[in-house]
């Protein structure tokens, strides 16, 4: 049995004034902490996915991919500000604290927030729904767990952010 780790959040929201969607993950998988930035897991086709939405090529870098974010109004924060976890698996996350996403709504023009699969959904209806009094559309997770989607499917479920 692999134990678990007492993760707290080891970075903070990106998002600025411009802001008008956030999308939000549950938490930092291991690679995506190594990397202090959000999506950091190679076979993760978030940046990929978020690049083909916008037209522009699939960012490489930290330094690109907030670029290519902020440049089109993308806030980026997860549901979970602290947890027990054993490695990246959602579905041993226990103890969980939210995180607080008011000082996102309210230092930006967010009016749409989508989660970036099941996990962050529950989380968010959990414990951020009423708290904001706002929903969140559930979007089928980018993560290499979830091959049954592939990347034209996910394409085409993601558009509802644009």
């Amino acid at each position: 049995m692999k134990a678990y780790t007492h993760i707290v959040h080891p970075f903070g929201p990106l998002y600025d004034a411009e802001s008008t969607v956030l999308i939000l993950g549950s938490l930092p998988s291991v690679k995506s902490r190594e990397q202090n930035f959000f999506y950091g897991h190679p076979q993760n086709r978030f940046w990929p996915l978020l690049a083909a939405l916008f037209g522009e090529a699939a960012p490489a870098t930290v330094e690109e991919k907030r670029a290519l974010a902020l440049r089109h109004h993308v806030a980026l924060w997860d549901t979970i500000y602290a947890c027990d976890i054993v490695g990246s698996s959602d579905s041993s996350i226990r103890s969980v604290v939210p995180t607080d996403l008011r000082p996102i709504l309210s230092g930006s023009k967010v009016m749409r927030i989508f989660c970036n699969g099941a996990t962050s959904g529950r989380y968010f209806h959990q414990y951020q729904a009423k708290t904001l009094g706002m929903e969140a559309a559930v979007l089928p997770s980018t993560s290499p767990a979830n091959a049954a989607w592939t990347m034209p499917r996910l394409l085409e479920a993601w558009k509802v952010i644009l």
